[in-house]
């Protein structure tokens, strides 16, 4: 027989244990993705020099001998000098290197002493070191990579600096993202929000239920078409009429983005909205009506007020989708991180940052698109605080 009591305690527990189960995950991925994101910040990325052989067979570190090996060969902290050996093929080499620890500049920080074997150093990137001995076949070229350990990087720096050069130089300045990604969701709010907002009181107060019902259908189906959906639309017809009106040199930038996402918004905006319209009781209506009203009033002086806190949930909703926009941002944008002049400069964002260099970022270049994160998740939570303490704000007025 069907125990009614045991059931219920049964569900309890077991949404108890999923609520649970919930909140830990997104505990522990915020505190992953914030312990990743201050790690460039409070440690270099490594104790000391490390040496990594390319095509070599037998190597030897400071009396150390390592065969075949192609990952780190760690140099302890503070020494002055590397001497290394190594053997490929029947050649040798050697090479001895002095370091300067008190150098801060990596490119004066090491001195090739002596190069036996004929090997040609080059600096391909700031804080690297790599001796190239050319082999008899294309191809069979043997390397030795020193690589010198990062300092913790200035936050500082990274908040205003200007110029984001993370594989060559190691600069991480996202000023221009952070710019870009709040300009562009202040275009897209500012031109899809009225439209929505227009959008919302029609269907709520002017249109018959059995036509707005079918207009709101529409709607939710827009909510659920894929952003690489409207991204590649904007990339079609969005990006050529912005080139051929501005004779702009190339339609990908600012406005494209923020037209492109103005549309995105409009689903989730004008759904939430409707429905916090409609909530509004009819009493409240013919209240106003019976005053000598006319319906168009009703709707902007009445009706729209008693529904602001479904409204400013709206937007927040809408700003939030704005800036965490990708895909669509990515295709139209033109994802050059400098700081914007004019409409239809190219114009990146933070997220379009994270998604285009992730997949091959490493080292410190890595936990700096893990800051970005952070640095996206504060800007969204002040946004939302801003918007939360102007209801707070006009609730109380």
């Amino acid at each position: 027989m069907f125990d009614r009591r045991r059931s219920d305690v049964f569900f309890a527990c077991l949404f108890r244990v999923m609520s649970l189960t919930s909140v830990l995950a997104l505990a522990s991925i915020l505190i992953f993705v914030f312990v990743q994101g201050a790690g460039p910040f409070v440690s270099s990325t490594a104790p000391g020099i490390r040496i990594v052989p390319e095509r070599i067979e037998e190597i030897t570190v400071n009396g150390v001998t390592y065969r075949n090996h192609t990952t780190f060969i760690n140099i302890p902290p503070g020494a002055a000098a590397i001497s290394l050996g190594f053997s490929n093929g029947g050649s040798s080499g050697a090479l001895e290197i002095a370091v300067n620890n008190a150098e801060k500049d990596p490119e004066k920080k090491l001195e090739f002493v002596k190069n036996e074997g004929g090997g040609d150093v080059s600096y391909p990137q700031a804080y690297t070191y790599t001796v190239n001995y050319p082999g008899r076949l294309p191809g069979t070229t043997a390397k030795i990579h020193i690589l010198l350990p990062e300092r913790p990087y200035s936050f500082i720096d990274f908040i205003t600096g200007l110029e984001w050069r993370p594989t060559y130089n190691k600069l991480y300045g996202i000023l221009p993202m952070i710019a870009g990604t709040v300009i562009v969701s202040f275009c897209a709010i500012l031109l899809g929000l009225p439209l929505a907002l227009l959008s919302a009181v029609f269907l709520a107060e002017f249109v018959p239920v059995k036509i707005a019902s079918i207009i709101r259908s529409g709607i939710e189906l827009l909510a659920g078409i894929p952003s690489v959906v409207y991204g590649f639309f904007g990339l079609m017809v969005v990006v050529p009429w912005v080139k051929n009106t501005f004779n702009a040199a190339s339609g990908n930038g600012l406005l494209s983005a923020a037209l492109v996402l103005g549309v995105m918004i409009l689903p989730t905006v004008i759904t939430i909205a409707e429905t916090s319209l409609r909530a509004v009781p009819p009493s409240i209506r013919e209240a106003s009506l019976s005053l000598g009203a006319s319906k168009m009033q009703t709707a902007w002086a009445v009706v729209l007020p008693h529904a602001k806190s479904g409204v400013l949930a709206a937007v927040i909703l809408g700003i939030s989708r704005a800036v965490g926009e990708t895909m669509a941002v990515i295709l139209v944008a033109g994802n050059s991180p400098q700081l914007i002049r004019g409409l239809t400069d190219s114009v990146r964002t933070l997220t379009a940052t994270i998604a285009l260099e992730m997949g091959y970022a490493e080292g410190r270049h890595n936990e700096m698109l893990f800051s970005i994160g952070v640095v996206l998740f504060a800007l969204i939570l002040i946004l939302n605080s801003v918007i939360l303490k102007m209801r707070r704000v006009t609730e109380e007025e």
